[in-house]
């Protein structure tokens, strides 16, 4: 799995611009959290090709990009949590879950319905 790391309010841009023609994954990852390392090894276990084709995955480092994450959560009107995943399509959130709610097989369900 590629991840594109989130550093900057420009990286946020772009995945919001990506999301009007492909549904973007946002998983904000806490390294302090040893529930967001096991989810994030989880997402990245059953990743697969066709995951890639449905979505594009963005990470943002949460710790090191605090402000990021603060801007995600007023771009979207989503409460942080952390771990969280955000489903962005057509520039809005059209699904987020955290901790074990994070689920590899629900947000390529929730994508696939966007896309057809």
């Amino acid at each position: 799995m590629t991840w594109t790391e989130i550093k900057e309010e420009r990286d946020l841009k772009q995945a919001i611009e990506i999301s009007k023609t492909k549904p973007v994954l946002i998983f904000k990852h806490s390294t302090r959290c040893a529930i967001s390392s096991m989810m994030l090894s989880k997402l990245e276990r059953n990743w697969n090709e066709k995951s890639t084709e449905k979505v594009s995955p963005f990470f943002l480092d949460l710790i090191s990009y605090r402000n990021i994450s603060n801007l995600i959560e007023n771009s979207f009107g989503i409460m942080h949590e952390s771990p969280q995943a955000l489903l962005i399509h057509n520039e809005k959130c059209i699904f987020d879950s955290s901790h074990g709610g994070i689920n590899h097989d629900v947000l390529m369900d929730k994508a696939e319905r966007v896309i057809n």
